[in-house]
């Protein structure tokens, strides 16, 4: 990829992101991407979920289970203009400490630069990547209740800047209703940055985040509703040179307080739902929706899908395939692939 993009504003970019968004903030902002298709499809967050899916432990690390354990997963997000994004997990058990593990690598690549001087002289390329490892655990407390922790270690390197950082995530499971209900509770990347890109201290991008999910006893569907950004209850951006149209035809100078509140409390709110058909769930047909996202990224003067995101998996054989795409501008969406298998399963049809 090429921009005509000088260092200096690639850093400012980095570093305060655009002030009609709340995100970019922080260093490692790249770790509040879904991990894999299933979570894009899902709105872009899944926590409150225990399966096979060892993808879903960077989110919640509670979420590893016996299930996960030999699991490995490989995904690749194909984002705009050539950046590239992709997550690899396995899983595996300590059953003696009665503990469920997974170690990942994530990284993200922004591609090729130009590189400038402020005045706009030319002196070559140069690229811009960012990486984390994590090594995560659960232990199941009892029949109902596992809580897991992850440790992150985070490297950013732009041009010759570079910067990294350590980073924990605390999540808790509650499960009941024959266990097919769950609520969850998790604290992501609470950390620190050991070195900075510039002398100056950013944060690393903390989250707080509830949520639940229902498996329908008669119906092979599972919802879920996952409140996030809890922190900081204000996510609402308000422009002044905004105006709404009326149903009269003329416009309203702003948005009331009672609309501007309501905004504001479904931005917090990620809605999903998984179709869960066949005999072992061998299709899974899936859809979401991030009111943030859309709040964010949408124009008022165009429709778009923007928030909205789809997607499906299918299992052949051994091998689970899923494809995820996260609808964000008009420009389009992400589109994201995972293929994931049980080692497990080899190993017994050897044995």
């Amino acid at each position: 990829m090429n921009k005509k993009f000088c260092f200096a504003f690639l850093l400012i970019f980095y570093t305060t992101m655009a002030f009609t968004q709340i995100g970019g903030r922080r260093s490692f902002e790249f770790l509040r991407l879904p991990a894999s298709s299933r979570i894009t499809a899902l709105g872009g967050n899944m926590i409150a979920t225990a399966d096979d899916d060892v993808n879903i432990a960077l989110a919640n690390p509670a979420s590893l289970n016996e299930k996960t354990s030999g699991s490995v997963a490989f995904n690749y997000n194909f984002h705009f203009t050539g950046i590239s994004q992709g997550h690899i997990a396995y899983g595996f058990g300590l059953k003696k400490l009665g503990l469920n593990n997974h170690i990942a690598a994530t990284f993200i690549n922004y591609g090729e630069f130009i590189a400038a001087d402020d005045l706009g002289q030319q002196n070559g390329n140069f690229t811009a990547s960012e990486s984390a490892i994590t090594l995560g655990s659960s232990k199941q407390i009892n029949e109902r209740i596992t809580i897991g922790s992850n440790i992150k270690f985070a490297i950013s390197a732009f041009e010759q800047y570079r910067a990294n950082g350590m980073l924990l995530d605390l999540g808790g499971m509650y499960s009941t209703n024959e266990n097919r209900t769950k609520f969850a509770a998790v604290f992501q990347n609470f950390g620190t940055e050991l070195t900075t890109l510039n002398g100056k201290r950013y944060g690393t991008p903390f989250d707080f985040q509830v949520g639940f999910s229902n498996r329908l006893k008669y119906m092979p569907f599972r919802f879920s509703v996952i409140l996030h950004r809890l922190y900081q209850w204000g996510i609402r951006y308000d422009d002044p040179n905004f105006t709404e149209e009326t149903n009269l035809g003329g416009n309203d100078e702003g948005t009331s307080a009672f609309k501007a509140g309501v905004d504001n409390f479904f931005r917090h709110v990620i809605i999903n739902g998984e179709f869960l058909l066949g005999k072992n769930e061998n299709l899974r047909l899936r859809a979401g929706y991030n009111h943030l996202r859309r709040a964010e990224l949408s124009l008022s003067q165009f429709r778009s899908s923007a928030g909205f995101s789809l997607g499906f998996g299918l299992k052949i054989n051994k091998f689970r395939i899923d494809y995820g795409v996260g609808y964000h501008h008009l420009a389009g969406g992400t589109n994201h692939l995972s293929i994931s298998t049980n080692l497990n399963s080899f190993k017994s049809k050897l044995e």
